[in-house]
């Protein structure tokens, strides 16, 4: 017989009724019934039943035992009485009799219990990592991860495509955020980076020769935390293909994400049709280049009614360039209660309020109430309600100024008010492709910089770049799911003329793209093919999956908000020789 099992916690079954077996796990739970012990045992496949009673010759021992101390038992397979089956367990219908006990781990008392899903702080479960693995919510969130990526591995090879490996020491690289350095001991004061992302390698691997590459790419970000983002590193779906267009990269990686979200989204909706919404449109209709499109409400520019209008506030905006007033749709929101409670959101998020419409039955007619309806009068309000296609018992909100200073407001708005009316699907996928993409935009200081990825190809090529360059669109693209980014990508600058002529526009002398991309630079100039591709984030498919809020479910080891890794005790303080080895010194700050 195996030193520590014959079978797993789950294997055992009304077939196996009078074998005489061997099961090693953690103890679940210890219950005594009068002279009898039962132990659910647990390992990671599932969960047996076993039992001892005073005729058993180890129940002396049994009954020291505790909760998620580990054991060995010896026993024979036995049939619940009918009554006592389990059906929730697929071992529910036996259990096994204890003949021989051997403790293979004694647990100390918890810091955390392991059963259940009692709200335990972060920092503790952070802290005692190991156990809280254990938690049957979080370790089938891992599984899942797991098995997701196994998936998108198959799913690529038989798409054609190559895994390959890239560097994870490399040279810094601007890609939007900042990167973690590495100190070189061989090159003293000077610094090797951690990969923000595999851009300008598996671009390379295009000009080598390679049609088609993914990995599964680990990606370092020195990144303030979010909800949906780990503020150290994360996991993408890395992929390049060459002699594509934007249209073959949607071909080819869509087939792959809904196939995913068919496999593992536990039945729920997976949408096949995934429009095309350019930028500047996401903004205007949703507030967001991430909407979520199971919320129906679409927000619509409203200036002309409040140009020149009673309503002093948005009319004398309306008389600067650039202003302009938005409205939110509430369909069935007309209650001076929920407006209320809306206008208050609002100030809660930094603005002094929203402006509302709500329409009401006065038996005779419908009739529009609201301090805006009363300074703009009875024309001006129903000509808004029809824009918005609106009726009795519903709202309407109002934001104004430059869209910029207010669209991330009026977005949240928009999914609090698809939430709490209950507008907004569940138990749906809603996938968009957000296109068209600027390439440049001003700083708060007016300086012209990349808006997003500076290796994309300008749409118009060089012809594009000689006109505004706030007019200039990218061949980028993202991939929205459910309010979330799943997926960035673009068709690839692989002209050093037009590469050259981008960053100089961005304030980057050709000396500056030399140093900073000279490997990448020179490569294009040996014959580089039309490339393109796209990376999707694993933990925030996963978190969508497993339908968690928080992205540290989804990730075995994740850091706490402050980027601190509790159960190893990171980031930690270097000894005195590590520093004399690399030539460094701390200077603490202030």
């Amino acid at each position: 017989m195996h030193a520590y099992r014959t079978h797993t916690c789950a294997d055992l079954r009304a077939d196996n009724v009078g074998d005489t077996i061997r099961l090693a796990g953690w103890v679940h739970r210890v219950r005594d019934h009068g002279g009898v012990l039962f132990i659910d045992l647990r390992d990671h496949y599932g969960m047996t039943q076993v039992l001892a009673d005073g005729d058993s010759p180890v129940f002396s021992e049994l009954e020291k035992v505790r909760s998620e101390w580990v054991i060995r038992i010896d026993g024979s397979v036995k049939a619940r009485d009918p009554e006592l089956v389990n059906p929730n367990i697929p071992t529910g219908e036996v259990e096994v009799y204890i003949r021989d006990m051997e403790v293979l781990g004694k647990a100390d008392e918890l810091p955390l219990p392991v059963f259940g899903d009692q709200d335990y702080p972060e920092e503790t479960r952070l802290k005692y990592r190991f156990l809280d693995l254990r938690r049957e919510s979080l370790h089938d969130n891992i599984i899942l991860r797991s098995n997701v990526v196994k998936s998108i591995r198959k799913r690529m090879w038989d798409a054609d495509f190559n895994e390959f490996q890239t560097p994870i020491i490399t040279a810094s690289s601007p890609e939007g955020a900042r990167d973690f350095l590495v100190p070189s001991r061989l090159h003293p004061g000077k610094f090797y980076a951690l990969p923000q992302a595999p851009q300008q390698f598996k671009q390379l691997i295009m000009v080598g020769g390679f049609d088609k590459y993914f990995q599964i790419a680990p990606c370092f970000r020195d990144e303030d935390p979010r909800a949906d983002r780990s503020p150290t590193d994360f996991y993408q779906l890395d992929l390049e293909m060459s002699f594509v267009e934007q249209e073959d990269v949607f071909a080819t990686i869509q087939p792959v994400i809904q196939g995913l979200f068919e496999e593992f989204g536990k039945g729920r909706k997976v949408d096949t049709d995934w429009p095309r919404i350019p930028y500047a449109e996401a903004l205007k209709k949703y507030g967001s280049d991430k909407p979520d499109l199971r919320n129906p409400i679409e927000m619509q520019d409203v200036s002309e009614h409040f140009r020149g209008s009673g309503f002093a506030i948005f009319a004398k905006l309306l008389e600067q360039d650039g202003n302009e007033v938005r409205a939110i749709p509430a369909p069935t929101g007309g209650s001076r209660k929920f407006c209320d409670r809306m206008n208050k959101f609002a100030q809660e998020q930094g603005l002094p309020g929203m402006g509302y419409i709500f329409w009401r039955d006065q038996g005779d007619g419908m009739e529009a109430a609201g301090p805006l309806a009363k300074n703009i009068g009875p024309e001006r309000t129903e000509a808004i309600r029809q824009q918005l296609g609106l009726d009795v018992g519903d709202a309407a909100f109002f934001l104004g100024g430059k869209p910029e200073a207010f669209e991330g407001v009026a977005g949240r708005a928009r999914n609090v008010i698809g939430d709490e009316l209950n507008l907004s699907e569940t138990d749906t996928f809603r996938f968009a492709w957000i296109v068209d993409f600027p390439m440049y935009e001003k700083d708060d200081e007016g300086k012209l910089d990349f808006s997003h990825n500076p290796f994309s190809m300008p749409q118009g090529g060089m012809d594009a770049l000689n006109g505004d360059p706030l007019d200039v669109l990218g061949y980028q693209y993202d991939l929205a799911c459910n309010g979330y980014e799943l997926i960035s990508g673009a068709i690839r600058n692989h002209k050093p003329e037009i590469m050259y002529k981008a960053f100089e526009i961005a304030g980057y002398p050709a000396s500056e793209v030399d140093k900073r991309f000279g490997g990448m630079v020179n490569a294009f100039k040996y014959g580089a093919p039309p490339h393109g591709g796209c990376a999707a984030g694993i933990d925030r498919i996963v978190m969508l999956l497993a339908d968690e809020a928080n992205i540290r479910e989804v990730i075995m080891f994740p850091m706490n908000q402050r980027a601190e890794d509790l159960l190893l005790g990171g980031p930690s303080e270097p000894t005195n020789e590590q520093l004399r080895e690399l030539h460094l010194r701390v200077v603490q700050p202030d």
